[in-house]
């Protein structure tokens, strides 16, 4: 007989669902020194694109694209070291992969900050 979860809907499974997401954010925070530089290069990026007065879409975008990897990125790594804890190809390809997709979005991250952000902050030390 299965288990009554409640409705999809419901205020009580959603607020259970958002414990576990944050609870996961709070590990990889503890345990991921690349995931805490993130985390406080997005907070500058933002804290400069309102001082800049500049368009906030592209940057929030951009700042939860990178993070979301790198929090997928540590999942994978989690589950390839639970499921082949000694060293195998396959397990390299897979860590690598999710450490490239990171490594992608932060790069694209840093052009979308330079081509919304740099000609505010040329502008601005330029006089």
């Amino acid at each position: 007989m299965s288990k009554n979860v409640g409705s999809p809907l419901s205020p009580r499974r959603w607020l259970r669902s958002a414990g576990y997401a944050w609870a996961g954010v709070r590990a990889v925070y503890r345990s991921e020194a690349n995931f805490r530089i993130e985390v406080w290069a997005a907070a500058l990026a933002l804290g400069l694109t309102l001082v800049l007065d500049a368009p906030l879409a592209p940057i929030l975008l951009t700042c939860a694209l990178v993070l979301s990897l790198e929090l997928l990125n540590s999942a994978v790594e989690a589950v390839v070291d639970l499921i082949s804890p000694d060293p195998h190809p396959l397990a390299k390809v897979a860590k690598d992969a999710a450490a490239g997709a990171v490594y992608v979005a932060a790069f694209f991250a840093l052009l979308v900050g330079l081509s919304v952000l740099g000609p505010r902050l040329w502008a601005l030390v330029s006089g």
